[in-house]
């Protein structure tokens, strides 16, 4: 943002300007990559109030939907009721049907009515029409994302992230972009479609800045009796219930994280904060198994020590030479000696 308000200025242009601000964002990424970070696990942020495990956020949000889809039917469609039917999919879109997409993805997804260039403000793809929700069929409902730009498109070589909506969602989704969505643009003086973008604040405008967003559904996550925790936190939420011991059947690790805009492996660095934890303690475990292998091979590869006085074994080596030696296997009483020179 900085690089791109110096460059619209008189003489922003120079080389040894712009080298120089893209030396210090290079810098700045590379000092916050080398800072320590505070070591967090699920339980200390429940304890402060800044966590909920996924079964009681996924609750929340069903019932939100639930609640919403009720009162627009039997209250029709009013400020309030649509309100709360854009709550309820903009916190589906965020967790329980998707696995956790970035939300600068959510934040810059555009409906199906906006036909417009892409609003990308890095874009240079004139064929490109953004991060967009796209109705593909009315009958029935299949409703497609496709995410163009998102934090890892560059490494990926610009490869899109796409997908079909769930139809649970899908139908939310649908519902929420007719006469519901016209009528929050109407309560704040926007007629038409005058904000392309799907979600939008309490004054009719997108979430532009990741701050209101963050805002937004606190408050909202409040309201409905859960705890006031940051939404890219969801994707903590997702990663720790995954990669538990408890973890229920549900999506291939590796979609997921492709979904998310990542991969499995920036899952352990980032997201799974009882990773280290976790894996100590099933080694641990599992060292109990092992030792008890390691008794059981021991005891049935045990020689036999037990003194025996029957002979063993009756073969002997013996040569012509006058410094002939034999070699056997029996005993060394006198005995047995003469047995074997026998």
């Amino acid at each position: 943002c900085v690089l791109r308000w110096w460059q619209s200025k008189p003489g922003g242009n120079h080389p040894s300007f712009v080298e120089g601000l893209e030396w210090l964002q290079t810098l700045g990424l590379q000092v916050a990559d080398q800072l320590p970070r505070p070591s967090k696990d699920p339980k200390g942020l429940a304890d402060i109030g800044k966590w909920m495990c996924a079964a009681d956020l996924v609750h929340t949000i069903h019932g939100a939907e639930q609640q919403s889809q009720a009162q627009m039917q039997q209250q029709g469609v009013t400020v309030e009721t649509s309100r709360d039917m854009h709550d309820a999919a903009l916190a589906a879109m965020i967790f329980s049907h998707l696995p956790p997409v970035r939300l600068s993805c959510i934040r810059s997804l555009v409906g199906p009515a906006y036909l417009r260039p892409c609003l990308h403000p890095d874009c240079k793809e004139p064929s490109c029409e953004g991060n967009r929700l796209s109705i593909m069929s009315e009958s029935p409902l299949l409703m497609r994302i496709s995410l163009p730009h998102h934090k890892n498109a560059r490494k990926w070589g610009k490869a899109v992230i796409e997908f079909d909506v769930p139809s649970d969602l899908a139908q939310l989704l649908h519902t929420y972009l007719g006469a519901p969505r016209k009528a929050l643009l109407e309560h704040h003086l926007l007629i038409g479609d005058a904000c392309p973008y799907v979600f939008m604040d309490m004054h009719g405008r997108g979430f532009v800045a990741a701050a209101v967003l963050t805002l937004y559904w606190q408050k909202w996550l409040v309201s409905r009796g859960g705890v006031p925790m940051n939404p890219s936190m969801c994707r903590q939420v997702f990663v720790d219930e995954r990669q538990s011991d408890s973890a229920t059947a549900g999506p291939s690790n590796q979609g997921a994280a492709m979904v998310m805009g990542h991969s499995v492996k920036q899952w352990d660095k980032w997201y799974d904060m009882q990773y280290h934890p976790r894996l100590a303690q099933n080694a641990v475990d599992g060292m109990q198994s092992w030792r008890a292998a390691m008794l059981q091979s021991h005891t049935l590869a045990a020689p036999d020590l037990t003194l025996s006085t029957a002979l063993h074994c009756g073969h002997v080596l013996v040569s012509d030479s006058e410094e002939s030696r034999y070699q056997s296997c029996c005993s060394d009483s006198d005995s047995d000696i003469d047995i074997e020179l026998d």
